[in-house]
Formats: structure tokens, sequence, C-alpha cells
């Protein structure tokens, strides 16, 4: 059988390498672009509709924190059994008498189940507010004012049992 014989094999031909390299990349920018229409329309990149107010409360915040560290108070804040346990000291590590402390607790996760409390002070420095029946994990913000006109403002993470 010589060579002119011989039938010729279907094999892969240079358009099928090119057919089989086009179809690849097809499938992957047809996808890139799914996911990216997928993504823009499920989160369009608009954090706030008052960027600019933002701006303005956010350096009202950084203001206050200035004042806060001035006053040099400190605050430390516990998890007890159905209730949140304040401590106020003042910079020289003295407890702060007198101040009306308010607050409310959240779930870190949602905003459903907000709790909001009133603390009485139940020792020089020591501020006791009722909770409930609390479990899992809360983010506290309290808010202190002192009969001399200071604010502090304290942000803590609680998780009760």
């Amino acid at each position: 059988m010589s060579a002119a014989d011989t039938p010729a094999r279907p094999g892969i031909r240079g358009w099928h390498v090119l057919a089989g390299v086009s179809a690849f990349f097809a499938v992957i920018i047809a996808v890139d672009a799914s996911f990216a229409v997928l993504a823009i329309r499920t989160f369009p990149g608009q954090v706030s509709v008052t960027p600019y107010e933002d701006g303005l409360l956010y350096n009202r915040h950084i203001a206050q924190l200035e004042a806060q560290a001035r006053l040099g108070w400190r605050a430390a804040a516990a998890a007890a059994p159905g209730e949140v346990v304040m401590e106020f000291r003042d910079r020289a590590g003295r407890p702060l008498t007198g101040l009306a402390v308010a607050g409310r607790l959240e779930r870190p996760a949602t905003e459903a189940g907000r709790v909001t409390l009133r603390f009485v002070e139940a020792a020089p420095g020591r501020y006791v507010a009722p909770g409930g029946r609390l479990s899992g994990a809360w983010d506290l913000t309290a808010e202190a004012k002192g009969p001399s006109g200071g604010a502090f403002l304290a942000e803590r993470r609680l998780t009760w049992p």
C-alpha cells in the first residue's frame, strides 16, 4: 500500500484549534460580563444619598472625639446577667460621679431588637442599667454628660451567654 492509497485521516486542523480557542474565550468573556452586570445591579456603588452632609457629620464626630480626649475620661463596660455595668474614671483614675448616662444596645448585624438603656449610679463611678433577658453579642453606645458640661461617648461590644 502506497502513500497515495492511504485514506486521509480526519485529524485536528488549524481551524479546529482556532474555533476551540475562540469558543473558550467567548465563554469566559460572557461569564465575566454577566458577573459584572449582576454586581452593578446589586450594588451600584452609592453608599450614601447625602455624602456631603455625612462628611460634615464626620468632621463634627472627629471634633467631639478630640474634645473627649482633652477631658481625659475613661470608660469600661461589662455585661452582667440582666444588666449593663459601666465605670467612668477621670484622668487621675478617680471615679466620676454625678454623670447623666444614657445608652442603647443594638445587634451587630441588624437593627431589630434595639434596647434603650437608662443608667443609674450604683456606686461612685459605677453606673448600672437593666437590660432584660439578653443573650449573644450586642453593640453598646453610651453617652455620659457631666455636671460641668463635659460629654463622653463610648462604644463597646458586649456579649452575654
